[in-house]
This record gives structure tokens, sequence and C-alpha cells, in this order.
């Protein structure tokens, strides 16, 4: 790249490339190398924004965590409309279909990335525990309007979540939004009322 062209916020370059070589390669893919030939940047960018590898990485996934927050208004604002489960299904399918999968296991792999991980997120692993929040109000909110019973949300949200990784983990190609949406239903078919069974 000449010298002199501006480069679009470098950060976001930086993060969407290691996306793309995650998802692609999974966690072995990702080097400072890979993620700077893929951006299309010099080698020695990703050096000059941030302090080493597993701080890019880290500030690389909660810059994803955050993205999440979009996924999570729109879901509060579905309470109340269609179906419990279809709303459910469409969450947790597009938080799955996503990246997370993968950073799930790239925070597995990578013992430094954890640690550093730990210094602004205490628990958890922050792509799952993130979700989690997000089903969990979903399901307040649901429950606030009655359309599902007294169940425990801190409960059940991680219950869903976790089978939806499970769900999504390993696959050649995500599962059919049907075989999402029965996991949903037998999870919280105890809490539906009969109008909200869809």
């Amino acid at each position: 790249m000449p010298t002199g062209v501006h480069l679009r916020d470098v950060r976001e370059q930086l993060f969407d490339a290691a996306e793309r070589l995650l998802v692609e390669g999974g966690p072995s893919a990702l080097t400072s190398r890979a993620v700077t030939t893929e951006a299309g940047v010099a080698k020695g960018v990703l050096h000059r924004h941030f302090d080493d590898f597993d701080a890019f990485l880290a500030e690389f996934i909660l810059d994803r965590v955050d993205q999440m927050d979009a996924r999570a208004e729109a879901l509060l604002r579905a309470a109340g409309t269609g179906s419990v489960v279809d709303n459910l299904a469409e969450a947790i399918a597009a938080v799955f279909g996503s990246a997370a999968v993968a950073m799930v296991a790239l925070v597995t792999f990578r013992d430094d990335l954890r640690r550093r991980l730990r210094e602004t997120w205490p628990a958890g692993v922050p792509v799952l525990t993130e979700a989690a929040i997000m089903i969990k109000d979903y399901l307040e909110r649901e429950r606030e309007l009655g359309r599902v019973g007294d169940l425990d949300a801190d409960s059940v949200a991680p219950m869903l979540i976790g089978t939806g990784h499970l769900l999504f983990a390993d696959r050649e190609s995500p599962p059919q939004i049907d075989v999402v949406r029965r996991m949903v239903a037998s999870v919280v078919a105890p809490w539906l009322r009969p109008h909200n069974s869809g």
C-alpha cells in the first residue's frame, strides 16, 4: 500500500480480517502476519495500534461482543410480537451464525488471551456471556408481558445458549432453523402460554 493512502478505520479493518480468518481457518489461522496480509496493510501496522497480538485479539473479541448490542435491542423490541420460540430461535441462530462459535474456540485455545480478557471481563467467555444476558433480558420482558410463565430467566438463558452452542459447534454448515426452533421449544415449553407456543 502506497504511503500517504488514508486507511479507513485501521482497527476495524484488522478486526474484519481477523474475523474472516477465524471463521475460515479456526484459531490456528490467526497470526499477526496472516491478519495484516488479509487486511492488506503493512506488517507493522498491527503493532503500532496494539501492545501485542493477544492485546489485539482481546480487543477484537470485545469489539464483536459490543456489536451484539444492536441484536439485543432488536430482540427486546420483538417481545410481545410473533412467537416466543421463533424470536428466540432467530436470535440464537444469528448469534451462532456469526463468528461466535469460532471465538469460543479462540478463547479456549489461547491461555494468554484468556488472561488478558479477565482484566476487563471477569467471568465466562465474553460472546457466550453476552448472548445469555440478551436471552435473559428478552425472557424477562416476555414474562412481564404474560407470554411466558414464571420461569427463572437466569437459569433458562444459559441453558438455551449452551445447547445452541452445542448445535452449532463442529459443523460444516449451520443447523436448519427448524432444528434450532425444536431445541428452543423443548427448553421453554413448560413456561409458554398456549397462544405463544408457536
